[in-house]
């Protein structure tokens, strides 16, 4: 067997494979000797069809057969002689066979782009030193408040107003026909002003009084999240049911009770506190991640393989689809397809493919491995996060060693994160403005 490699680009290359003719020859002998065994042909008895009539009567599917035989064998030689660590599957385009001539075909494959060590040491980071306000924690407290309110029918007799609950049945007909995607809907409550449908919608609910029918014109804007519906006019056919006030509880440890295994508001407090420290300290750590990427891609310069795109692509579309599967909808269901979400994100792709390799040689370049007692804090991290007992994580990833390989990455990773963070330079700034804080 001879192996040619041609350089396509840093990252693709074409392995142009020959099999000599007498190798060629001696399968498609093996083949149809198999082939006599057992074939059953009119006119002769088994194990006596002469090679002619076998040929005439299978040639196709033997041919097929030997020549796939030949491909896989060969291949697999073949990445052992070049030594080529390929990703992904190769792309055939296999000949026809022909027992007369060596047989030659192409396979096109991608590996992992080789990259020089990288000079991490000494990049220069900003972190945001946000503090949590008196104010936000008040916020928050308004929006339990709100959460928590109770919804009273209104006893004085007037119309419905902004900022009135209301509760209604419709129905959305375009062009004077049930739609499916307004279908009948019972006993809905909207706040008027919200535009929870439509800002339309809503103005048409002003001044309407429990008992009243109305029929309310409003038009879809262009860019709306459902596509089925986007740019479309449809008539809803309203019921005003009743008017409801919002009543909302005083802000005390009765409130804390109701929200949670609170005795006081105290108690309350210092957990959104908690609460709102932890997302700050997550907001910190994805601004420093950014910087740290978007300084060492500048750094290092490498092709991206297509295969790898298309992995993380696949991940990101899963993902999508448990998250609706989650809310029991579909992505059709949601106007989306796997091909729309792929084509939205392949951007995030690649740079998600750029860090992990980036990541990777460091992991490498810096000799880094995981102890016994790291993944061990990994697992009770997981439990956490999942609310599940640490003996169930682990038991998960002992009977799935793929994804325990996986998850054993991730670790790593983040150590290298950790050991870049602490050989770079951090200053420490103020929030630009409130809203920031």
């Amino acid at each position: 067997m001879q192996v040619t490699v041609e350089d396509l680009s840093t990252i693709k290359k074409t392995l142009h494979i020959e099999i000599p003719q007498d190798q060629v020859a001696r399968e498609l002998d093996s083949a149809y000797n198999q082939l006599k065994k057992k074939a059953k042909i009119k006119g002769f008895r088994p194990g006596k069809a002469p090679r002619s009539v076998l040929e005439r009567m299978f040639k196709k599917d033997v041919h097929a057969d030997v020549s796939s035989r030949l491909i896989q064998e060969s291949f697999i030689d073949a990445l052992k002689e070049t030594d080529l660590q390929i990703i992904g599957n190769p792309s055939l385009d296999p000949p026809e066979l022909n027992a007369d001539q060596s047989y030659h075909y192409d396979a096109t494959v991608e590996i992992r782009p080789v990259i020089n060590d990288i000079d991490f040491k000494g990049l220069a980071l900003t972190k945001t030193n946000r503090r949590v306000s008196d104010e936000e924690i008040d916020m928050q407290l308004k929006g339990l408040q709100e959460k928590l309110a109770l919804l009273k029918p209104i006893t004085e007799d007037r119309p419905a107003r902004e900022d009135d609950f209301v509760l209604i049945d419709y129905e959305g007909l375009k062009d004077g026909k049930p739609f499916s995607e307004t279908q009948k809907t019972e006993n809905f409550t909207v706040k008027i002003g919200k535009g929870q449908i439509l800002e339309d919608f809503d103005a048409g609910l002003v001044g309407m009084k429990p008992g009243d029918n109305k029929e309310i014109k409003a038009k879809f804007p262009e860019d709306y999240f459902n596509p089925k519906l986007a740019g479309l006019e449809i008539d809803f056919q309203v019921a005003l049911n009743e008017i409801r006030q919002q009543e909302l509880p005083e802000i005390n440890d009765d409130l804390a009770k109701k929200a949670g295994n609170y005795s006081t508001l105290d108690e309350l407090k210092d957990q959104i506190r908690n609460n709102l420290k932890q997302g700050y300290a997550k907001r910190s750590e994805q601004e420093l991640n950014e910087q740290i990427f978007k300084a060492l891609i500048k750094k290092v310069a490498f092709e991206v393989p297509e295969a790898m795109v298309e992995h993380e692509l696949e991940g990101i579309v899963a993902e999508a689809e448990r998250s609706f599967a989650y809310q029991n909808r579909s992505l059709e269901e949601m106007g989306l397809t796997r091909d729309g979400i792929a084509e939205k994100y392949r951007d995030t792709a690649v740079k998600q493919v750029r860090r992990h390799l980036i990541l990777g040689k460091i992991i490498d370049q810096e000799n880094l491995t995981l102890s016994d007692e790291e993944l061990d804090d990994g697992y009770k991290d997981m439990a956490e996060a999942f609310n599940q007992p640490v003996d169930e994580i682990k038991k998960y990833y002992s009977q799935n060693k793929e994804n325990l390989e996986y998850f054993k990455h991730t670790l790593l990773e983040k150590r290298a994160i950790g050991l870049i963070i602490d050989k770079s330079t951090i200053k420490k700034v103020e929030p630009e403005n409130e809203n920031d804080s």
